[in-house]
């Protein structure tokens, strides 16, 4: 896709960033909730006490803000942009069409998720004049990357990632390293099918979601 003000009159992005907002661990959820600041800090999540590959660069193709392909950051959205331009922040590292409530979750180090609205303009990348709804899982080119284990941010919740309780039957994704505002309390140390799985340190279960939806997070 080039750029220009044809291509360009696709409309808005809307920039909504998804958190790793989970419910109590349970069978396998299909797609991540919630919703989080621009800091990309997650939301609260539901808990329960016991009783990055590569990826090549890309030019403009038929799918607006395909795999590879780069986004830069406004203040209302994001733009696709050549990855090599200085307005790129971030790249595709997947790309689904739909809902991201309905749809498969990111891969587990997003630092955000961009929401696609539909729009139907009067000229598009690939001369059908619409572009569907979906949502982009993206990885910012440059550190900090909030969505690697233990950075206190991004979609979803991994293992080596650490929360504190928020008192309501709810945890929240914070730092390891305590640089935030509330201190973690437990870290996840493991990813299991079964809650009988997890190890007899556990303080803490946590919904994950995916092929192992228990997180097993000991006291720290």
């Amino acid at each position: 896709m080039r750029e220009g003000p044809a291509a360009w009159a696709l409309g808005v992005l809307c920039a909504l960033l998804l958190t790793g907002c989970q419910s109590p661990a349970g069978p396998a959820g299909d797609g991540p909730g919630g919703t989080a600041s621009a800091s990309g800090r997650p939301g609260g999540s539901t808990a329960s006490r016991p009783a990055s590959a590569a990826v090549p660069p890309s030019g403009f193709g038929k799918v607006f803000l395909a795999v590879g392909e780069c986004g830069s950051f406004g203040t209302v959205g994001s733009t696709e942009v050549p990855c090599g331009s200085e307005r790129a922040a971030a790249r595709v590292v997947a790309r689904r069409d739909g809902r991201a409530s309905d749809g498969p979750p990111c891969p587990a180090t997003t630092d955000f998720v961009l929401h696609i609205s539909e729009q139907r303009p009067a000229a598009d990348e690939d001369g059908d004049g619409a572009v569907p709804q979906g949502y982009a899982c993206m990885r910012k080119l440059q550190p900090p990357h909030p969505g690697d284990p233990g950075e206190g941010g991004g979609p979803r919740t991994i293992v080596g990632d650490c929360v504190h309780d928020t008192g309501d039957g709810k945890v929240r994704e914070t730092a390891c390293d305590g640089t935030d505002e509330r201190e973690p309390r437990f870290k996840v140390v493991d990813a299991v099918a079964d809650r009988a799985d997890c190890p007899a340190s556990t303080g803490l279960y946590v919904r994950l979601g995916g092929a192992r939806p228990v997180g097993c997070a000991r006291p720290l």
